[in-house]
C-alpha cells in the first residue's frame, strides 16, 4: 500500500520560512519522481517543484530563488524549504509521486498523493 504523508505546515508571517516533509512508503521511492502542488481556496491546483530520480529539478517561477526541494532516498522523505515567504504562497500543500519518468506539467501526471498540509502566511 502506498503511503504519503505530509508535515511541516503552519502559520508563519511574511518573510518567514517553513520546511515541509513527506514521508514515502510501499514504494521503491528512488526510482520514483516527486512534486509538490498546491492549491488556495477557489484556485486550481498548481505544481511547485518538482525533482526526478536522478535530483535534477524544476520550479515554477513564482517559487524560483525562494523554495528548494531535495529528496533523501535513505529516509524515503521528500523536502521542501521554503524561505522569504508571502501571503500569496498561502495554500494547501501536497505532493504527489509516480514512477519516473512523468509529465510535471500536468497533477493528471501523478497517481499518488499525500493529504496535504496547511500553510498560512500572514502580511
Amino acid at each position: 500500500q502506498v503511503q504519503l504523508v505530509e508535515s511541516g505546515g503552519g502559520s508563519v508571517q511574511a518573510g518567514g520560512s517553513l520546511r515541509l516533509s513527506c514521508s514515502v512508503s510501499g514504494v521503491t521511492y528512488s526510482m520514483y519522481c516527486m512534486s509538490w502542488f498546491r492549491q488556495a481556496p477557489g484556485k486550481e491546483r498548481e505544481g511547485v517543484a518538482h525533482i526526478d530520480s536522478d535530483g535534477s529539478t524544476n520550479y515554477a517561477d513564482s517559487v524560483k530563488g525562494r523554495f528548494t526541494i531535495s529528496r533523501d532516498n535513505t529516509k524515503n522523505t521528500l523536502y521542501l524549504q521554503m524561505n522569504n515567504l508571502k501571503p500569496e504562497d498561502t495554500a494547501m500543500y501536497y505532493c504527489a509521486a509516480d514512477i519516473c519518468p512523468v509529465d510535471i506539467a500536468t497533477s493528471a501526471s501523478f497517481g499518488y498523493w499525500g493529504q496535504g498540509t496547511q500553510v498560512t502566511v500572514s502580511s
